[in-house]
Order: C-alpha cells, then sequence, then structure tokens
C-alpha cells in the first residue's frame, strides 16, 4: 500500500471529540474529499444509527460497520472518519495498520458540551455521562495503540485542530503529494 492508494488520515476518537467536523476541516484544508462512515451507513440503509441499534440490534450495526470501514480504508483516498466503535471492533487494528490514523482525545466536559448525550446517541442514552466515562476508559487504550497523530481537543475549535493536524501531516510528509 502506498501514499496514493489510501486514505490520507483516518479520524478517529469518541463521540464528542469533533471527528465529523474535524474531518471535513482537514479535508477542505489539504483539498481532498471527506468521507465519513457513519453518514455512509446511514445514507446506505436509510434510516439513523440510533434506529439500526432500536429496530436490528447493535451486531447488526457492528457488521454494516465492519463492511463499511473495510471499503472506506480500501477505496477513500482523502479523509475518513470512523465512527466511535469502529477501531475496538474485531480486526480493526489490522484494518488501520499502514494508514495515517489520528486520534482525537476529548474530555467528558467537552464532549458533553459538543454532543449534548442526546437520544441519538444509543450507547450513551442511560446515563449518558457515566456511560461516556467508562466508554472511553474502555476505548482509550485502544484509540492510542491504533494512532499515529494524537490531537488534543480540549476547548479548541474543529478548525485549530484540523490546522494542528495539517501541519504535523505536512512535516511527517504523510499529508497529499507525499512519496510513496
Amino acid at each position: 500500500m502506498t501514499a496514493g492508494d489510501r486514505p490520507v488520515a483516518v479520524i478517529v476518537g469518541p463521540p464528542g471529540s469533533g471527528k465529523t467536523v474535524t474531518g471535513r476541516a482537514l479535508a477542505d484544508l489539504l483539498g481532498v474529499p471527506f468521507h465519513d462512515t457513519d453518514e455512509a451507513i446511514v445514507r446506505s440503509v436509510g434510516r439513523s444509527i440510533a434506529d439500526l441499534f432500536v429496530e436490528d440490534g447493535e451486531a447488526a450495526f457492528r457488521e454494516l460497520e465492519r463492511v463499511e470501514v473495510t471499503r472506506a480504508l480500501a477505496e477513500e483516498r482523502g479523509v475518513v472518519a470512523l465512527g466511535g466503535g469502529a477501531p475496538v471492533q474485531p480486526g480493526a487494528a489490522e484494518l488501520l495498520q499502514g494508514h495515517t490514523v489520528v486520534f482525537l482525545d476529548v474530555g467528558i466536559a467537552d464532549a458533553s458540551r459538543r454532543i449534548g448525550f442526546d437520544q441519538s446517541r444509543p450507547l450513551l442514552a442511560i446515563n449518558p455521562r457515566a456511560s461516556w466515562v467508562a466508554m472511553m476508559n474502555v476505548r482509550r487504550a485502544t484509540y492510542e495503540a491504533v494512532a499515529t497523530l494524537r490531537a488534543d481537543t480540549a476547548g479548541r475549535t474543529p478548525e485549530d485542530v484540523a490546522a494542528e493536524v495539517a501541519g504535523t501531516l505536512a512535516v511527517s510528509g504523510t499529508g497529499p503529494g507525499a512519496a510513496p
């Protein structure tokens, strides 16, 4: 796999870290397309992720997610944002090997302000703050293990975070136009 046949960057992180909005801003800065795997799943099935969880169950959603993440990592060439749970699913770490993976790290205060812990996030529906903290305690090690870059989003705008990541990609030679 060379730099030209994989995404420029893969964005991972928990709910509320800003994966979609920061990913879009990063793609704009780099002049590449943006792809969100959760948005792709919603478009393909015509239902929200919350509806998928309620009507079909988490296992059915995770299978759709596995297929979409596998496809996106093989076919998309811009910035790809993965759903918060995607990196912790079986086989995901192997799929992410060789990719530039950006972990958007966020604390509970910023996450709660950004997403409000509403009913659209099925894994956070009951006691959202405690659920988010427990989720992050489980997922943090995986996010850190798959990441090649970490960006702290605390108190920062998505544009600031995207600019930092773009600068790091340019310095490391992994951004658009990098040699294979």
